[in-house]
């Protein structure tokens, strides 16, 4: 069970949600959105279909198929960023469909956001076209995950819109090893109960 907010993260959260209103520009109802419900509360996601067409549909596909159901946010870094979409509580990887390509660059270039705080990405390893469902949320600017000389950059396909208190929560919790992974596990399990598209 998660203990009420601090006064430190209710000053993250009320950060969290000043710089969300301060950069939102997209006109409201014009694009899709997921509840992500949680055991630390529900997460509402607003997605760019226009900036990264495959990532979102990709995205979409696994609401759709109630593939994030049971899965749990497996690795937490605490001013860093935090991400699930993969295994389930007993660290069982779930099996996916194939990897889409990057679209890093072409999200950009079409003036979608780069990895700024509370943006939505797509994991992957180091290979760039490797993305499978696993997601995460940018908890600071983590510029140095937009493409750049030394590194492809990971899609940015989204933003949190709702739940900033849930993303405070999740960020917080104590971490440390479980299953296959030597840290960054929540050592009370995050699971993500349903994936549901809203709108």
């Amino acid at each position: 069970m998660f203990r009420p907010l601090s006064a430190t993260r209710r000053v993250w959260v009320a950060l969290l949600a000043t710089t969300l209103l301060a950069g939102y520009s997209l006109a409201q109802g014009s694009h899709p959105r997921v509840k992500l419900a949680t055991t630390a509360g529900d997460i509402i996601i607003e997605l760019y279909p226009d900036k990264a067409p495959k990532t979102v549909e990709n995205f979409l596909q696994y609401v759709r198929d109630k593939h994030y159901d049971g899965l749990i946010f497996h690795r937490v870094i605490d001013n860093f960023m935090i991400q699930g979409g993969g295994f389930d509580t007993h660290f069982r990887q779930k099996m996916t469909r194939s990897p889409i390509a990057l679209e890093a660059s072409e999200s950009l270039a079409r003036g979608g956001p780069g990895n700024t705080i509370a943006t939505v990405a797509m994991a992957r390893t180091n290979d760039p076209d490797s993305a499978t469902s696993q997601f995460f949320i940018n908890i600071r600017d983590n510029d140095n995950l937009d493409p750049n000389p030394r590194s492809p950059g990971y899609t940015v396909f989204g933003k949190v819109v709702g739940g900033f208190e849930t993303v405070g929560k999740i960020k917080s919790t104590p971490t440390g090893p479980g299953g296959p992974f030597p840290r960054d596990v929540p050592q009370t399990p995050v699971v993500i109960n349903s994936a549901t598209i809203v709108k």
